[in-house]
């Protein structure tokens, strides 16, 4: 089903390459898992035409969705989800570069775009460009880029005036439960990048962190897994308790720092 569709999908001039992330890329799928497609274009692809294609394979489709990026969200007629995310190859190209070239570090997140295209399976490439951006970024982990983002994280983690870390002690002081969520969100997404870019590994996504860290890290804070988990437990709650799991958390990953490189 989906083979037909990608011949269909790479006939349409606009589409330069087409490739499939998450799961489906590698050999831990199985028959219920989504499909993650990307679709390489030179210019915008009509809703109409979109539709008429996807009609013929999906039993559910929501056209044009942009909460993250452009795509089109839908079931294929084997009850398995489908999401095909429309990007532009040079803008995708020029976002790689600026972190793996550039050392630019993000909050939370830097190298997940590289990370993406380093182990998606390439299904169409009319030119190449895709396959030769996948050589192109095949690179050791750049020092500089490392090292910016443990600096830039660890300042929004517990370093900086605004870290994240004093934004949660007033949120608890006030008991106001949605800013703790939402404040400790931001401060794992800093803890984890600070993570994988000091075992120099390229950002897995969002799911599955802690088992994915545990797996392929090298290096990790000491009781790393049972430290989180008394953070979850106790989010629950939005006790005092929340301010010393973030310390013990926060302390834990400066003694690896401290450790390995004693330069942070």
């Amino acid at each position: 089903m989906t083979e037909k569709l990608f011949i269909e999908l790479s006939e349409l001039k606009q589409v330069e390459a087409i490739a499939l992330g998450g799961s489906r890329s590698g050999q831990n799928y199985d028959e219920k898992s989504d499909y993650d497609v990307y679709v390489y274009c030179t210019s915008h692809i009509s809703e109409e035409t979109r539709t008429d294609i996807l009609k013929k394979y999906c039993s559910t489709i929501e056209i044009g969705n942009h909460y993250w990026e452009y795509e089109d969200n839908c079931t294929l007629n084997n009850g398995v989800d489908i999401d095909i995310i429309y990007r532009n190859f040079d803008d995708f190209y020029r976002e790689v570069s600026d972190v793996v070239e550039n050392y630019h570090a993000h909050n939370g997140y830097t190298t997940c775009m590289w990370h993406n295209l380093m182990n998606c399976k390439v299904i169409y490439d009319k030119n190449e460009r895709l396959s030769q951006a996948k050589k192109h970024f095949d690179v050791p982990y750049p020092d500089i880029l490392r090292e910016n983002i443990i600096k830039r994280n660890m300042n929004l983690l517990c370093d900086a005036l605004p870290a994240y870390s004093h934004q949660i002690e007033k949120a608890v002081a006030r008991n106001d439960h949605l800013s703790v969520i939402h404040r400790t969100t931001a401060f794992l997404e800093s803890y984890f990048d600070i993570i994988l870019a000091f075992n120099r590994l390229t950002h897995f996504g969002e799911k599955r962190l802690v088992e994915l860290c545990m797996k392929y890290c090298s290096v990790l804070p000491s009781n790393f897994e049972a430290n989180l988990n008394n953070l979850f437990d106790d989010l629950s709650l939005c006790t005092d308790k929340i301010n010393d799991d973030i310390e013990i958390i926060s302390a834990e990953l400066k003694k690896v720092l401290i450790q390995y490189r004693k330069d942070f």
